[in-house]
């Protein structure tokens, strides 16, 4: 049961940085999944990752991989989390940005958006 998991020591594998994320992403290692509403994505989006607004992921989990950490990110982290805690109640992997997307936009900004390979 997920909610185990919920320790001081664990709180670490539940969620990850804008950086951590990159690594993993430019390793293979995980998938990024953008909770938003497709309104959001609408006025800005990203070129990479699984758009699956948050009250969605019940009937699309067939998208997600079960060989890869799931990273779920929205503009802060409120239902990133949220999602993140869902999809490990559904035996994934998943764990949440946070840095949000406001922050990982800011980590790739300007030139710093070659460090992600899309």
């Amino acid at each position: 049961m997920f909610i185990k998991e919920i320790t001081p020591s664990n709180m670490k594998n539940l969620r990850v940085s804008a950086d951590e994320f990159i690594k993993l992403y430019n390793e293979g290692k995980c998938e990024f999944v953008d909770v938003r509403e497709e309104f959001e994505n609408k006025v800005w989006g990203f070129g990479f990752g699984l758009k699956i607004p948050a009250k969605n992921l019940p009937e699309n989990l067939d998208k997600l991989p079960k060989d890869k950490i799931i990273v779920t990110a929205c503009p802060h982290k409120d239902r990133s989390n949220a999602a993140a805690m869902y999809l490990r109640s559904q035996g994934f992997d998943a764990r949440y940005l946070t840095d949000g997307l406001t922050g990982l936009i800011e980590r790739l900004s300007g030139g710093k958006a070659k460090d992600i390979k899309v």
